[in-house]
């Protein structure tokens, strides 16, 4: 999976929106494929326009868990933003999820000035799909 610097990185080289949106399906074209089992309505996100799945892989850690996702979609642009969002926080455990402020990063690339309002909300409830994973797993831990 592409590092959310190597994501920054490009997205500073590319200045014409058309090419980041060509970078942002090709991101999506990386995920690690999701068996179609995991296309269940308990990893499906809610709020999305369109279809997208999450799902939650829990590594114990001998402290705090490790929260990994595998992700997946019916369109290429947000098949790229899962992967977006999955750079940022698959792997992670569940207090650096809840530090993470994904909507700064969204609005750095700007997300917010070229997705349609659909669009945006769907990151967003892909965000809060992770961070309620995250909550859930602290209060599960203590």
């Amino acid at each position: 999976m592409t590092s959310i610097d190597d994501i920054r990185e490009n997205f500073e080289l590319l200045d014409d929106w058309d090419d980041r949106y060509r970078y942002v399906i090709e991101l999506g074209r990386t995920l690690e494929p999701m068996p179609e089992a995991e296309h269940s309505a308990e990893n499906k996100v809610q709020g999305c326009v369109s279809q997208v799945w999450l799902q939650k892989l829990v590594e114990p850690d001998g402290g705090a868990p490790i929260l990994r996702y595998r992700g997946d979609s019916d369109a290429h642009i947000v098949r790229g933003l899962v992967a977006i969002v999955l750079a940022l926080y698959s792997g992670r455990t569940p207090q650096q999820i809840l530090e993470t402020d994904a909507i700064s990063v969204f609005n750095e690339f700007g997300f917010r000035d070229h997705l349609t309002p659909q669009r945006s909300n769907g990151l967003r409830s892909m965000v809060e799909r992770i961070k309620t994973d995250a909550r859930e797993a602290l209060a599960e831990a203590s």
